[in-house]
């Protein structure tokens, strides 16, 4: 009968210690899983806030103030605007 009991204490205890290794790495995958779900919200967050800055980056009034201060042009006018005719196709060809 001993032997039984010597035998049973000793599942007893393996099942314990297994019941606890088990349970610490479940709440260690759960904080592991927590952690990536804040990461995860942290870089939608920055993405979201990415694409608004891409957007106000890309409006023509930005374009074109960028393009008169830092390439110095300038908004074309009929008066600045000169007109290039092709040369006369020889006769029996046809003018692009």
């Amino acid at each position: 009968m001993t032997r039984l009991n010597l035998v049973l204490l000793i599942a007893v205890l393996f099942s314990a210690l297994y019941l606890v290794r088990t349970q610490y790495e479940s709440r260690r995958l759960y904080v592991e899983l927590e952690k990536t779900a804040a990461l995860s919200r942290k870089l939608e967050t920055d993405r979201e806030r990415l694409q608004v800055e891409k957007r106000a980056q890309a409006t023509p009034l930005r374009v074109e103030q960028i393009s008169k201060e830092r390439l110095q042009m300038r908004t074309a006018t009929p008066a600045i605007t000169e007109y290039v005719r092709y040369k006369q196709a020889p006769a029996g060809e046809a003018a692009p």
